[in-house]
């Protein structure tokens, strides 16, 4: 039989059929895990060795060491896990990945006699029965769980019939001597090098290309000294999928993909001088003999694991290469990087990175308020005109890129899920309006500086109280969010009954003082202005602080007036609470008044 055209496109095929079968596999593996695995890799990177083998479980898993990394890059870009636990988790990776060609080697090796029930036990045979049992489960399945384990069937199934069409593709080769000459020019280290990086990097799976190398190997021509260099730039071709991840990500998440670049690299160098050198004065009996399925595997576990055990104690030099590789200052991270798209597919995970991104909404808001009142009281003050600028700008953006990150996650299930995004659709709108509101106060800021106009001295002080009271009911709102503290949330109304108490107040003095000439027409409208803003700010954070409680207490649906009627406002804790803020901040504005 020749090598034909007919031969290529099986060899395709196969690879088409073995790529798919594995990321079949390796999904339904990862779904019947749920979210556990990747809540399980967020938690358990406190050490090097339990991070290393968190990596080493979670890929051979997912049977890729390339999601592994690229899951690992989206924790670090999230700020959930640093740079340096990132390391041990890649090391992990590297180990587990070997699992697949073990797997597949014990395809190999000589039919055993005649008889039959030992030949249906060979995995390119077994494939057969166990794709057909993966088909019944997904036709009978009713569960999402049963289809999963129906995935995970067919996967592994469909893995060795993808691998025993590109044996029997590439069978023909053995009788050509054109393929034997081609693996002799291989032998040139480097240029298997290039090589086995070049397919890798195209496929994005080492895996893959070398689950190929084995299928190649069953042909006889392939020797240890063209298999070893290909499968050392195979380990260095994989590190493509997590530099096209890291793209666009954090500096750490760059960071996290050179240190796994970093790894193969320095790693394969060390492997390829080292066995050339141990070949060229020693001498290696095997070095010119056919590699079979067993010696790839082999050899690519031993590469892994040596380099793991070699690394181990330096992976702080890992981490020094890889920051003097991305330096500080490069660009400013962008603060909403922790909406990582590789996180929806695990609601938990996905929400709690929002929650913390409405959270720094809250702290914005909270810093343009002050940037926006300091300077009330003081008009020659020098204004951050930039940060508040560059801060309001986050507001927006944020608002709007977190309204779409949480509508795009399509698969939450549970009830409680579906609250908490409902509830953070509420606040971060409400967080930005805050913002919205601030800057209103900044424009009249700056209006009155031009202008050269202060307010009156019982204005001003008037409305450093109000300004006080609506900076507390912001803190205590903020604090209430990010802890989920109903405590501290039931705080805000009756900080915000004084608010409202005090805008009245306000409003009739200073139109008294307008009717007695004590302050002008230029000054009075700015400050009506400025003290309904701030009473709009106090509302706001009351909505926030409503939907915090309701949250905690299971509310099905999220309605700020509903919980103004309940009974809470005859409590003795509110009472409590509105006694003392009276006496903070009415009973000043009433002393000021009677003076």
């Amino acid at each position: 039989m020749d090598f034909n055209v007919l031969s290529i496109m099986q060899l395709a095929g196969g690879l088409a059929l073995f790529i798919y079968g594995m990321t079949t596999m390796g999904k339904g593996l990862e779904r019947a895990a749920g979210s556990k695995l990747e809540k399980t890799l967020e938690k358990m990177t406190g050490n090097i060795f339990s991070a290393l083998l968190m990596g080493l479980v979670v890929t051979m898993v997912i049977q890729s060491s390339s999601a592994t990394t690229v899951m690992v890059v989206g924790f670090v870009n999230a700020g959930i896990m640093t740079l340096k636990q990132s390391v041990g988790v890649i090391l992990g990776a590297n180990i587990g990945t070997t699992i697949t060609a073990q797997i597949l080697r014990l395809d190999s090796g000589a039919a055993v006699g005649e008889n039959i029930f030992m030949q249906m036990l060979k995995p390119k045979n077994l494939a057969y029965f166990i794709v057909l049992v993966g088909v019944i489960l997904m036709m009978v399945a009713k569960k999402r769980r049963t289809r999963d384990v129906a995935d995970i069937f067919s996967g592994f199934g469909i893995l060795f019939i993808g691998m025993s069409v590109m044996e029997s593709s590439v069978a023909p080769l053995a009788e050509l001597p054109q393929f034997a000459q081609l693996f002799a020019a291989i032998s040139n280290p480097v240029l298997g090098v290039l090589v086995g990086t070049g397919v890798t990097a195209i496929i994005q799976s080492s895996s893959a290309s070398v689950g190929i190398l084995q299928a190649l190997s069953t042909t006889g021509a392939i020797t240890y000294a063209a298999a070893v260099p290909i499968i050392l730039g195979q380990n260095i071709g994989t590190c493509i999928t997590a530099f096209l991840s890291s793209l666009g990500g954090s500096k750490n998440a760059r960071r996290t993909a050179m240190v796994h670049f970093y790894f193969n690299l320095i790693g394969s160098i060390v492997f390829l001088v080292g066995i050339y050198a141990l070949q060229y004065t020693v001498g290696f009996p095997f070095w010119l003999d056919p590699i079979d399925k067993g010696g790839i595997a082999n050899f690519h576990s031993l590469f892994n694991v040596t380099c793991t055990l070699v690394f181990l104690p330096f992976t702080g030099l890992l981490v020094r290469m890889a920051e003097r590789s991305v330096p500080e200052g490069e660009h400013q991270d962008d603060p909403l990087a922790r909406l990582e798209p590789r996180f929806l597919k695990t609601p938990a995970l996905a929400l709690s990175q929002a929650q913390r991104c409405v959270a720094d909404m809250g702290d914005v808001a909270k810093q343009n308020l002050h940037l926006a009142t300091e300077p009330l009281f003081d008009l020659t003050m020098k204004v951050d005109e930039e940060l508040f600028s560059k801060n309001e700008s986050f507001l927006d953006q944020a608002e709007v890129e977190i309204a779409r990150y949480l509508t795009n996650m399509h698969n939450i299930r549970s009830l409680e899920q579906r609250r908490q995004s409902a509830e953070m659709m509420h606040a971060l709108s409400d967080f930005e309006k805050i913002g919205d509101y601030a800057q209103n106060i900044f424009e009249r800021t700056e209006e009155l500086r031009q202008a050269d106009l202060s307010f009156s001295s019982p204005a001003s002080q008037e409305l450093r109280t109000m300004c006080m009271a609506v900076a507390e009911v912001l803190e205590l709102t903020v604090e209430g969010y990010v802890t989920s503290s109903v405590s501290v949330a039931r705080t805000v109304e009756p900080l915000e009954e004084i608010v409202d108490t005090l805008k009245e107040r306000l409003k009739t003095r200073h139109l008294k003082r307008l009717s007695n000439n004590e302050c002008t027409m230029q000054t009075g409208i700015p400050f009506l202005d400025i003290v309904h803003d701030l009473e709009k700010i106090s509302d706001h954070c009351s909505n926030i602080a409503i939907y915090t409680i309701q949250l905690s207490e299971g509310a099905q649906e999220f309605d700020t007036h509903a919980y103004a009627r309940e009974g809470y406002r005859s409590t003795s804790q509110y009472s409590e609470k509105l006694k003392y803020y009276q006496q903070k901040y009415i009973e000043p504005i009433e002393a000021l008044n009677r003076a």
